[in-house]
């Protein structure tokens, strides 16, 4: 650094500099085998048009990037500087706002120490500074390729010097000599300003009674480094299994705190899902968010691993607003949360989410509909199970003892009697797929029972005794799911919440589709 200092002083400013730069450059890449390009990292390079798909959350159209401009960081030291040079705020791969802290978390104060040298002054000071994501800036350090550690952990692949630089926990390795960088959490009460960080249960057991917690930092410097401010936050259950629930009550549960949308409390086995939570714009009125486990005493196993991605306003992979699930391939399954393939799995109470598609290319061309069916169970679990369908006696119409395995549509159904008695089918739990028919062209929009048709039946055997595929010709395409608060009967009196009787479906599981966009 006193180098870089001296390179300023005399009259040929920039050769000095340009001198001090590639010494630095040598040093890094004779002690760890790579160059930070610390100069360079705060501004975009050029860069050229991608056609596939840049990210796992991107959609068919790549990030925008500013047309570079040729800067030079220490021109306002300069008395000769050219005082009406356009000079971008500071971005890069890692952007910190400030060259000082982008030096000192690309390592250039604490690897300056040489690799023998256990004394490095300023190793904790890079976690302390929030970090995002420039997915178009193309930096050495910045190939962040995806690598699985050996105990199955997701991870990236970066030099084992930047890893321990950013907190992370090297498990394994990978080309280049790189190792797998696992970016974790595993404590309560703590606080995640690093995009893309992994929030694990605790290595000891949690004990219960108790709560354990993390926030979500969302601040006006993290939108300052994105050039963006955050309006979405993503959570990716790569593992998830806490109590599960008694007749769709949870005595575990894991909630989300300071968003906008409405996100159900949830609990049981989740491995696999995700959740979509819009936030207030960052830039303008920062919240932090609070994930959030409260466990009820007993024994129960207890295990999570929380992927958490912040996304940027207006960023093209953002999900729809109101939409907790967003799905964005052409195929692929869509489970109830807690769902399992398995006996025991049980629907949860109080679910009112959307469930979201985004309309794929299928054969070079926008998909006009799609389609779903049940999935195929392997291990004793029910694919298709909400609100079983009841069997109606009355006015000469018998009762039907398989009507509790058909399925169901609408709201209610009648006995038949003069004046009717109803009997509520998919109105307090049912799953919405607006204009949905099957292959003849039978349609209905909201199913319920123990398969999916949307045959309509009559009072004596409603709906059908098996599962078909139904398709909707309605963009953009979305599901609604929702449940009451109880699984028990309902009945009188009644009220505006509760306008009919229902009897008691205390066997429903949720439901595990396949979907199609064709």
């Amino acid at each position: 650094m006193l180098q870089v200092s001296r390179a300023c002083d005399g009259s040929n400013e920039e050769d000095q500099s340009g001198s001090a730069r590639q010494q630095s450059d040598d040093y890094y890449a004779n002690a760890y085998g790579f160059t930070p390009e610390t100069w360079n990292a705060l501004y975009y390079p050029s860069s050229l048009p991608v056609t596939e798909y840049p990210g796992q959350y991107e959609g068919r159209t790549t990030l925008s990037s500013p047309t570079p401009i040729s800067v030079n960081p220490f021109a306002k030291y300069f008395a000769n500087s050219n005082t009406g040079e356009e000079v971008n705020p500071a971005e890069g791969r890692f952007a910190f706002g400030a060259l000082g802290t982008n030096l000192i978390n690309t390592g250039i104060f604490n690897n300056r120490f040489t690799p023998a040298n256990t004394f490095r002054p300023f190793q904790n000071f890079g976690n302390r500074v929030p970090i995002i994501v420039n997915p178009n800036f193309n930096n050495p350090v910045s190939g962040f390729d995806d690598c699985t550690s050996p105990s199955g952990e997701s991870g990236i692949c970066v030099p084992g010097k930047v890893c321990s630089l950013f907190g992370g926990r090297p498990s394994g390795s990978c080309i280049l000599g790189k190792v797998c960088c696992v970016n974790a959490i595993t404590t309560c009460g703590g606080t995640v300003t690093l995009n893309n960080t992994f929030w694990q249960s605790p290595t000891t057991a949690v004990s219960a009674p108790s709560t354990c917690a993390l926030t979500v930092r969302m601040n006006s410097k993290l939108a300052e480094q994105l050039k963006k401010p955050i309006c979405q936050i993503r959570l990716d259950f790569v593992s998830f299994t806490i109590g599960r629930p008694t007749l769709g009550v949870c005595a575990d549960t894991f909630t989300v705190g300071g968003s906008t949308s409405i996100v159900p409390t949830i609990c049981g086995e989740n491995t696999g899902q995700h959740m979509y939570v819009d936030v207030p714009s960052s830039a303008i009125t920062p919240t932090d968010v609070q994930l959030i486990f409260n466990f009820a005493a007993g024994t129960a196993t207890r295990a999570w691993n929380i992927k958490i991605a912040m996304l940027p306003c207006g960023a093209s992979y953002l999900a729809p607003t109101d939409c907790l699930q967003y799905f964005t391939s052409a195929t692929g399954r869509v489970r109830s949360f807690n769902w399992q393939d398995a006996a025991g799995g049980h629907q949860l109470n109080n679910q009112n989410y959307n469930i979201c598609f985004r309309t794929e290319l299928v054969s070079a061309q926008r998909a006009t509909q799609m389609c779903v069916s049940v999935c195929t169970v392997t291990n004793g679990g029910d694919a298709f199970s909400i609100t079983t369908t009841p069997s109606v006696t009355g006015a000469g119409v018998a009762a039907v003892p398989l009507a509790g395995a058909n399925s169901a549509v609408g709201i209610s159904i009648s006995d038949g009697a003069n004046p009717p008695v109803l009997t509520a089918t998919c109105l307090y739990d049912f799953l919405v797929i607006a204009g949905s028919r099957d292959a003849n062209g039978v349609e209905n929009d909201r199913y319920c029972g123990s398969q999916l048709n949307p045959a309509i039946g009559t009072a004596a055997a409603p709906g059908a005794a098996t599962s078909i595929q139904v398709c909707s010709p309605i963009r953009a395409f979305k599901m609604t799911y929702r449940t009451d608060g109880t699984e028990l009967a309902i009945g009188a009196p009644f009220s505006p919440a509760t306008p009919i009787g229902a009897i008691a479906d205390n066997a429903n599981t949720g439901f595990c589709l396949d979907f199609q966009e064709r």
